[in-house]
């Protein structure tokens, strides 16, 4: 980076931007622990279950198409000011409510915070990092999530065993929802200190502020070349959410939307919400399947890692290649472990296994190259597609598993090596459509566009 721009300037504002990440990976996670409980204590039939722990992506998906427009129109800032109060009221609401209807609702406001940062954190964070940086500093939103994830089932754990049985389904599951407010509120504070987006301020034409927050991170000669270019795509740009659907752009937004569909229908998200149940229907007892639940979210923290390490040397292409074969590999031996009847390690080995594939590759990747590839004065709108198609199928998967994983006949088995199926799609989709795009800048991936 140039001697006189400051990366610790950019990474402070992409860590602070990752805590949206984190609060999107807590709400994730934090079903797979309450959701035995609030079954129980609510006394909800297999069809409610699934509605309870998809009832925060239907939240998703309005909140992920608005944010675009929003973003796009008030900036930024403002929009991720709004996720984290939409997480911090949910947090509370999650936490008393009296009936199944109410919880819904609690978990809905979530689901807006979810769809809507889903869309703004990995959008902010590209539109300030420096091409050199962009791939490691946009796997700290992936970061963010999975370490939500994995605090959030070590905070699940520790909770349960704060009580019995009757404890828990009385007041643990309450305890579990209601932490989330805690981080809201930290990431609500931070969020003062960090700047607005560069190019969304030079697309509004705010010229002075973008070349200073533009001078901060990369210097001042390189500030002026890098406001020049994006004037000059902005200029060649009319910005109508209709040329998504242009000639010039119907690939990366097929790009995106393959990649989210696909990230969605292998299955993380089940056994992001489910792992419990998972281990469960293999045998394990309920402390045991909370104890392997908290190991997942520790392999897909350390993974991530990986991904941080090797995206920007290695590139985007070839995580996605070696991380969707892996995981089409373990799927189908897990379906086959649930086939033979088989558990205890080996078939928490398979799952780790698809968990780390996930979490070096399609996990952080995904969000990284949607990021990238629209031009700069739609990339708001652009992402609302491309996260409104993750939380879609996100939603199917979340409302579908419990009822295929209990039908006699499909079950688990059959339900896993679908799963697979997808993953080797995706290897396909990856190696015959995906660019790579490391090294290049936001101008640079949009002017590809227009060649082709």
């Amino acid at each position: 980076m140039n001697k006189t721009g400051s990366l610790q300037f950019v990474v402070f504002a992409t860590a602070v931007t990752a805590i949206g990440g984190f609060l999107f990976g807590y709400d994730t996670a934090v079903i797979n622990g309450a959701n035995s409980y609030l079954k129980a204590h609510l006394r909800l039939d297999p069809t409610q279950e699934g509605l309870a722990g998809a009832s925060a992506i239907l939240g998703c998906i309005p909140g992920a198409m608005f944010a675009g427009f929003l973003s796009d129109k008030f900036g930024r800032k403002k929009l991720l000011f709004l996720c984290a109060l939409l997480y911090a009221v949910s947090g509370v609401l999650s936490a008393i409510p009296q009936t199944f209807g109410q919880f819904l609702a609690a978990r809905l406001l979530s689901g807006l915070g979810i769809g809507a940062s889903s869309m703004i954190c990995p959008v902010y964070i590209a539109e300030i990092s420096p091409e050199k940086w962009r791939g490691r500093l946009g796997s700290l939103f992936q970061l963010g999530i999975v370490a939500g994830i994995f605090l959030t089932l070590f905070i699940n754990k520790v909770i349960q065993g704060m009580g019995d049985e009757s404890w828990n389904t009385a007041m643990g599951w309450r305890w579990m929802l209601g932490m989330e407010a805690v981080p809201a509120l930290i990431f609500i504070g931070l969020l003062f200190t960090v700047p607005e987006s560069p190019r969304w301020l030079a697309q509004k034409g705010r010229q002075a502020e973008a070349r200073g927050i533009l001078t901060k991170i990369n210097g001042a000669a390189a500030a002026d070349l890098e406001l020049a270019a994006i004037q000059a795509a902005a200029n060649q740009d009319e910005g109508r959410f209709s040329e998504l659907f242009s000639r010039a752009y119907r690939r990366p937004l097929m790009i995106a939307a393959g990649l989210m569909v696909c990230s969605q229908f292998c299955g993380i998200n089940a056994i992001m919400y489910y792992s419990t149940k998972i281990f469960e229907s293999a045998g394990a007892v309920k402390n045991d399947a909370f104890a392997s639940s908290v190991w997942i979210g520790l392999i897909n923290l350390a993974f991530t890692f990986v991904a941080i390490a090797l995206v920007d040397k290695l590139g985007r292409r070839p995580l996605l290649l070696i991380g969707t074969l892996v995981q089409t590999v373990a799927l189908a031996m897990v379906g086959w472990m649930f086939h033979t009847q088989a558990n205890g390690m080996a078939l928490l080995a398979c799952i780790v296994a698809f968990i780390a594939a996930f979490a070096m590759a399609m996990g952080p990747v995904s969000w990284i190259l949607c990021s990238e590839i629209f031009p700069n004065k739609v990339r708001g709108r652009a992402m609302s597609v491309a996260t409104f198609a993750i939380w879609a199928s996100c939603y199917v998967v979340a409302q579908t598993f419990p009822m295929l994983n209990d039908s006699p006949a499909i079950g688990p088995a059959k339900t896993f090596w679908v799963y697979a199926a997808v993953s080797l799609i995706s290897f396909v989709f990856v190696l015959t459509l995906v660019p790579e795009t490391k090294g290049r800048t936001l101008e640079e991936i949009e002017a590809s566009w227009r060649k082709r």
